[in-house]
C-alpha cells in the first residue's frame, strides 16, 4: 500500500512559510524560495548573535575613549594605567560609568594615571 505525504509536507510547508512571513515578493508565497530565504536568514542569525558581542565590545570602548579623552588621555593609556594599578573594572562597567556617573569616572581616570 501507498502512502500519501499531503498533510506532512503541507504542515513542513506551512511551518517554512510562516517563517517567511515578513519577508518580500515571492519568497512570501513560493515554497521553493521561502526555504532558501528561510535558511540563508537562521544562518544570519546564528553569525550575527556571535558578532553581536564583538559590536557591543567595540561601542564600550569608543564609549570610554571619548569620555577618557574629555579628562585629557587616550583609551590606551587608561587601561594601560588601570593594568599598573591592579584596578580590575571590565569595559562595560567603564562604559557605564563613562555615560552616568562621570564623576566617578573622572575618580577611576584619576587612579589610573
Amino acid at each position: 500500500m501507498r502512502v500519501k505525504r499531503g498533510v506532512p509536507a503541507s504542515a513542513k510547508h506551512k511551518k517554512t512559510l510562516k517563517l517567511a512571513k515578513g519577508m518580500q515578493h515571492a519568497q512570501t508565497r513560493s515554497f521553493r524560495l521561502a526555504k532558501q530565504s528561510v535558511i540563508k536568514s537562521l544562518q544570519h542569525a546564528y553569525r550575527d548573535r556571535r558578532n553581536k558581542k564583538r559590536d557591543i565590545r567595540g561601542l564600550w570602548i569608543t564609549r570610554i575613549n571619548a569620555a577618557a579623552r574629555e579628562l585629557g588621555t587616550t583609551y590606551a593609556k587608561l587601561i594601560a594605567g588601570l593594568k599598573k594599578s591592579n584596578i580590575e573594572i571590565d569595559r562595560k562597567m567603564l562604559a557605564e560609568l563613562a555615560v552616568k556617573e562621570p564623576k566617578a569616572f573622572a575618580e577611576i581616570v584619576k587612579e589610573s594615571k
